[in-house]
């Protein structure tokens, strides 16, 4: 049995951001016992490019126009200096959009650290603290473009084209599509053979998405695309269901899929966004493939797009929060902003600019938006949007807890062992975990010490409240239990 040290990271959905992340001594305890199935899979023949240069090229053809634009043309007009609220990924990719068109660009962030919701730092004791798991689709082809633009295409580590999940016992069930032919036949064959599923559920599954626009998708994507864009009202399990799948495929496959996705379960998941992820399954072999980073966000994601932007003449303004947006009404009734009230401790001053970008989360950005915008519909339906909290937690342990097969193996420090992927699960709160030593090794692995796990407890409104060794108790109880 592996113990565990622990450390806790609660992103809150209230205006000041998520909550630092704490050390905790407490011990925990988190194995896999029961029926045991083998995590070691014979690798088929593959068909997957890898290289992103490839990937990037390639999953635009043949796909959905509207989800791969084409690289803005030059621009030619005068140079705007533009004031960015928010250091996270979006407004860090608006800000090299900006200056690669020669614009002067400042970046403010309330915290000490870059990165937003894929951001990480150093804790005292040199720990590197994620604020939450981050997995790289092989369909976020504009993602893809980013890091290749910066230099950081080569710090995603590609994973086994498999899916995983692991259930209560121990027991593995995958959606692999490992096969010698690529899209669409892989899929198909990955969700005919899927162990995840019982064959009754797996069949009615089958024909819920061959009743899909997913099927059109194969021949006409851009109309398969329309076609899911007006099911944006729709759940996905509303969806499913009508068209004969059953609520157990539901809560073993689909559940812990969509947690993944959005952070919410498929009852309240539009069926907009699991049948796009869909359609890009089907038509693109890549586009199921799963990457990570070789370590932590803030060395190999964040770190790489910040050095582009300085190297460019941006400019990072670190612990500078928006306490208000400023705005004059023009003569015919129209609004504009005419600066930022900024403030860093008890320090305060007025940015001025040509353009302002608000980067932030939902509760940011309804915090920021002045009363009176409200009369205007556009920033009135900001209000309708609902953030849903997500806790992070990291566990290390004195041994390898995703090593299934063999216990010796899992007591032996020397070499890692284990599942070298996301791991999906639908018999815990945290419905998707994964073994960083393991999947992100360059920060996570550490000689002489095992598994450091990180767990994402979706939605996470039952875990605010409580404390961090309370929210560490019922993660170890859980994992006993999986």
């Amino acid at each position: 049995m592996a113990t565990s040290s622990a450390y806790l990271s609660c992103p809150a959905t209230s205006a000041t951001g998520k909550k630092h992340v704490f050390p905790n001594g407490s011990p925990g305890f988190l194995v896999f016992g029961g029926t045991r199935l083998s995590n070691r899979l014979v690798t088929r023949k593959s068909v997957i490019r890898a290289d992103l240069d490839s990937m990037v090229s390639d999953m635009s053809t043949n796909a959905p126009k509207g989800l791969f634009p084409p690289e803005p043309e030059h621009y030619r007009g005068p140079k705007l200096k533009v004031a960015i609220i928010g250091a996270g990924l979006a407004g860090m990719s608006t800000a090299v959009e900006l200056l690669d068109q020669g614009h002067e660009v400042d970046i403010y962030e309330s915290r000490t650290f870059i990165g937003g919701k894929v951001g990480s730092f150093v804790d005292r004791r040199g720990n590197h603290i994620e604020m939450g798991l981050h997995v790289f689709f092989g369909c976020y082809n504009n993602l893809f473009r980013l890091l290749k633009k910066v230099g950081a295409e080569k710090n995603l580590l590609v994973k086994e084209h498999t899916h995983t999940f692991v259930n209560k016992g121990g027991e593995i069930g995958e959606l692999d599509f490992r096969f010698p032919v690529g899209a669409p036949l892989h899929g198909i064959n990955a969700f005919l053979s899927t162990n995840q599923l019982k064959i009754y559920d797996k069949a009615r599954n089958a024909v819920a998405l061959a009743l899909s626009p997913v099927v059109r998708a194969l021949v006409d994507p851009d109309g398969a695309l329309q076609q899911i864009r007006d099911l944006d009202n729709v759940s996905f399990s509303e969806w499913f269901l009508s068209k004969g799948g059953t609520r157990a495929s539901i809560q073993r496959m689909w559940d812990p899929v969509a947690y993944a996705l959005g952070f919410i379960d498929c009852d309240n998941m539009s069926a907009r966004c699991m049948l796009t992820i869909f359609a890009l399954f089907a038509t693109k072999t890549e586009a199921s493939l799963l990457r990570m980073l070789k370590g932590s966000p803030d060395v190999y994601l964040s770190g790489p797009i910040k050095k582009y932007i300085m190297d460019k003449g941006g400019r990072f303004h670190l612990r500078w929060g928006c306490r208000e947006v400023l705005y004059e009404t023009s003569s015919d009734g129209s609004m504009y902003v005419s600066g930022l009230a900024m403030s860093k401790a008890t320090q305060k001053k007025i940015v001025k600019a040509d353009a302002y970008v608000a980067a932030c989360d939902v509760p940011g950005i309804k915090r920021l938006v002045p009363q009176k915008w409200r009369e205007l519909e556009f920033f009135d339906n900001i209000y309708k949007l609902v953030g849903v909290p997500v806790v992070t937690v990291q566990l290390r342990y004195n041994g390898w807890v995703t090593e299934l097969q063999d216990l010796e193996r899992s007591r032996q420090l020397k070499r890692a062992a284990g599942l070298d992927n996301l791991l999906y699960t639908p018999d815990a709160d945290f419905s998707c975990f994964a073994d960083l030593a393991l999947a992100s090794p360059d920060d996570y692995y550490i000689e002489g010490q095992g598994s450091l796990l990180q767990c994402v407890l979706t939605p996470g409104d039952p875990y605010m409240p409580l404390s961090n060794d309370e929210i560490i108790k019922r993660v170890t109880k859980q994992g006993l239990n999986t």
